[in-house]
């Protein structure tokens, strides 16, 4: 598992964390299967939606949230990960 900044690239963190996804649609970025999202962080695709700073920011502590959760989890990045 990795820790989701808001550098993460949407693609990476659907791919490598598929239980996120359900979040991501809450938060209103339908995007996830676009092909933008795999050039796309979070951030740029959050902002791209009309979504303010403070919202990533919430975004981001709810997916880490979830993560945290998970068995084995390990602080490293996305680009860790990869």
């Amino acid at each position: 598992m990795v820790k989701i900044t808001k550098d993460s690239k949407i693609g990476d963190i659907t791919r490598t964390h598929p239980d996120v996804v359900a979040l991501l649609f809450e938060a209103g970025l339908h995007c996830v299967g676009c092909h933008v999202s795999h050039s796309e962080s979070l951030e740029e695709g959050c902002l791209a939606h009309g979504m303010s700073e403070k919202d990533v920011k919430e975004l981001v502590e709810k997916i880490n949230k979830v993560l945290a959760k998970q068995p084995n989890f390990k602080k490293k990045t996305v680009k860790d990960d990869l």
